[in-house]
């Protein structure tokens, strides 16, 4: 793991979700962070270039954690956590700002004190 743990957040079209949490922890001191989507549509598609960089990755929903293992069986894949975030929410939503803390937080606190162990 490099200085920061990096994280890629993830939902389908890279529009809303996943652009958001990247907003809401890009200067954050304590990751690196980019986002990306599935979706042929996406603004920033999953690239295995991303799956290498990323320490974890954090999908919104399952079945973009089934995407990613399927459409990259070659590359040694980091830890993928659900972050169980409909798609309910437009970018910058206040209730979305709310809600990720809540479920990124944990995944933060836990790489950053395994890389201090």
């Amino acid at each position: 793991m490099q200085d920061k743990p990096r994280l890629l957040f993830v939902c389908g079209r890279n529009q809303w979700r996943s652009p958001t949490a990247e907003w809401l922890y890009r200067h954050d001191e304590r990751v690196e962070v980019r986002s990306a989507g599935t979706s042929a549509v996406s603004r920033h598609r999953v690239s295995a270039a991303d799956i290498q960089w990323a320490d974890l990755i954090l999908v919104m929903e399952t079945k973009y954690r089934t995407w990613i293992v399927t459409n990259f069986r070659t590359i040694k894949l980091p830890p993928i956590e659900n972050l169980d975030i409909p798609d309910e929410y437009g970018y910058l939503d206040e209730e979305l700002i709310g809600l990720l803390p809540r479920n990124v937080e944990p995944h933060i606190v836990r790489l950053t004190r395994s890389d201090r162990m």
